[in-house]
């Protein structure tokens, strides 16, 4: 799933710092024509923006969207004089892209009844760009253009256009309802592998108009004037753009640098700044509690109240309660100010080398955290350019890496890691890679497999596994250019619960009143397995099934029924005494479970806990335990 050269583009004009970005839109009447069965280009258009609309508004980016309609039966742009620039409306400024932009799409643009001319509606966007980012900051400006190129139009200003969106640096890219074809030097470059059903083209290339025709050289001159040869990849049709453009953009995140110094003993240091290289990423928690009729926050107040529990639910102030820390059946109290004495507390940030070993000693297995950090050194610092990249060499040349003492700031909790080097063409630095305490460690013990003959696989066995894992390789290597093919790159694929996420919340924000749509389809088919993989495996898998049979187990112990686990020992007469259990013999019951282990009176339930030591018939009242009776006698 290697991104398309149009996901490329509009990460170009989408990621930078800021980006304005004008959507053009043809609503002629034209653009409502379609063959039977098929949509419009008109409907695909709107389709193709929403698109674009909602990966904005999911990644939270800061770029500034206006929206110019052409075709329209009235008139509202700056330009517009006499018979010039007619029919063309500015339907929204430069601004923040959100729902009310997406609602527009989807309800409020209708088709007109006019034609206007593309290239005046593009010298209107241009004005737009012009007049909006004054006083702003943009690092991109960008247009595109949604049209069938089946109104008239001049091209007596043509070149003038050219020459200014040159002058001007506005990128532009196409949108049609048709592909070109090959012999017009491009062609439908969809991404087989979303596996998406959409319509073809309502305009098949044998059944364009000489108008279109027109238009479509016009295009290409425009474009190619622009970019080069290359300009011809700028032009995309509409169904191939609803297959690339199909899952939610990701939340946009820039990278802060972490400034620090890397210290060894107390005589080096290096200053350096740290990146998040990889992180796991989640759903920001932006729900919150609102007014089901006015949908408000405002008009919902929360108040807490803590109450103690007694008959008449006395209120206790909020200053008469303090943190209690649960230490097996006791509370131990914890002030404001031993919370505060009792934290770890750190000098402030760090990344201090405790020493170094064999890379070959920290295995892979012992990584862990959510993060990884890439290191390097202080931006316009020579010196520790130099320093860190010496580290950096010597750790690779002796297969070493560094062992890490990290604290993000005073605050933070003290990690230990392991700083390993990172040597590309373009860069060089140290990865650094959290590594557990020994809190973190779970050890289990189980019996070998090697020493039970029963388990021993016979040599057929071993052979069919062996050929399983080969077939399911998720690496293609070719012989003859000597390359490597990832089958499954994880990451380009986007997280299925963000993207199931984002589909919701979009269909309520349009649909308040309509049940959740199903899962999209493309959605379940991002986890499935390559299809070339799964072809592959199949005679692998039939040998397994074959070689490995399985049969159904038998439990022969009897289970324990739901009469054993509730039984009632409460009632009286003879055939409810509580039956003497043999040597060896565990009663069982729901009871037993909730007790625990009680070995003494304590502060939290005391009456319980002394009811359960009354059961226990092995128990011992001694002076101890009259000593915690007398106490808290008085407070039952």
């Amino acid at each position: 799933m290697n991104k398309s050269a149009l996901e490329v583009q509009l990460e170009c004009c989408f990621e930078v710092r800021m980006a304005a970005v004008v959507l053009c839109m043809d609503v002629g009447f034209a653009m409502s024509n379609s063959s039977p069965g098929e949509e419009s280009p008109f409907e695909q258009a709107k389709k193709v923006m929403t698109m674009f609309v909602q990966r904005q508004v999911f990644a939270e980016s800061k770029d500034e969207i206006a929206l110019v309609l052409f075709g329209t039966d009235g008139t509202e742009n700056a330009l517009a004089q006499a018979d010039q620039y007619q029919n063309i409306t500015v339907h929204r400024h430069l601004m923040l892209p959100d729902f009310d932009l997406l609602e527009d799409i989807q309800s409020k643009i209708q088709p007109g009844s006019q034609h206007a001319d593309v290239l005046d509606a593009l010298v209107v966007c241009m004005d737009v760009i012009q007049q909006e980012t004054v006083g702003k900051k943009f690092d991109k400006r960008h247009i595109e253009v949604f049209t069938d190129l089946s109104s008239p139009f001049s091209k007596d200003q043509l070149d003038v256009i050219i020459h200014n969106l040159k002058q001007s640096g506005i990128s532009l890219q196409f949108f049609l309802p048709f592909p070109l074809g090959k012999e017009d030097g491009t062609g439908d470059r969809g991404d087989g592998n979303l596996r998406l059903d959409h319509h073809e083209p309502s305009f098949p290339q044998k059944g364009i108009t000489e108008q279109q025709k027109e238009g479509i050289e016009v295009v290409k001159r425009v474009m190619i004037s622009l970019e080069g040869e290359d300009g011809l990849d700028e032009i995309y049709s509409f169904s191939e753009s609803l297959r690339q453009l199909c899952v939610f953009k990701k939340i946009e995140r820039r990278s802060v640098p972490w400034p620090c110094q890397l210290t060894i003993g107390s005589h080096l240091s290096i200053k350096i700044v740290a990146y998040k290289s990889i992180i796991q990423e989640k759903i920001k928690k932006t729900w919150t509690v609102v007014d089901a009729r006015t949908l408000k926050k405002e008009d919902i107040q929360k108040e807490t109240v803590y109450c103690l529990n007694d008959d008449d639910e006395t209120e206790v102030p909020k200053e008469d309660t303090i943190q209690g820390f649960r230490y097996g059946s006791d509370i131990v109290p914890f002030s404001k100010v031993d919370e505060e004495q009792m934290k770890y507390k750190l000098e402030g940030k760090c990344f201090s080398v405790l020493g170094f070993c064999r890379s070959s000693q920290v295995q892979r297995k012992f990584f862990m955290g959510n993060q990884v950090l890439k290191v390097f050194a202080a931006k316009d610092d020579e010196a520790a350019a130099v320093a860190l990249s010496s580290l950096i060499h010597a750790l690779d040349e002796l297969n070493m890496v560094a062992i890490v003492r990290y604290a993000y700031d005073k605050r933070a909790n003290l990690q230990v890691g392991v700083a390993f080097p990172h040597i590309k063409d373009a860069y060089e630095c140290l990865v650094y890679i959290q590594l557990p305490f020994m809190e973190d460690l779970r050890q289990y013990m189980f019996s070998s497999l090697k020493n039970n003959k029963k388990y021993t696989p016979t040599e057929a066995q071993l052979n069919a596994v062996d050929a399983l894992i080969d077939s399911m390789s998720l690496v293609k290597k070719d012989e003859e250019e000597d390359t490597i093919e990832d089958l499954f790159p994880t990451t380009k694929i986007p997280n299925p619960e963000f993207q199931r996420f984002f589909q919701c919340l979009l269909h309520r924000a349009l649909y308040p009143q309509e049940p959740l749509p199903p899962i999209q389809q493309h959605i379940l088919n991002m986890l499935d397995p390559p299809t070339e993989v799964t072809a592959k495996s199949q005679i692998a898998l039939s040998e397994i099934k074959t070689l490995f049979p399985l049969t159904e187990a038998i439990k022969k112990k009897d289970q324990i029924t739901a009469q054993d686990i509730f039984q009632d020992n409460h009632e009286e007469g003879p055939d409810s005494k509580k039956r003497k259990t043999e040597e060896g013999d565990i009663h069982f019951s729901i009871s037993s479970m909730t007790e625990g282990s009680v070995t003494s009176v304590g502060s939290v339930n005391p009456a319980e806990n002394f009811r359960v030591l009354v059961r226990q018939k092995n128990a011992s009242f001694e002076e101890g335990h009259c000593h915690w009776i007398y106490k808290f006698v008085p407070t039952i």
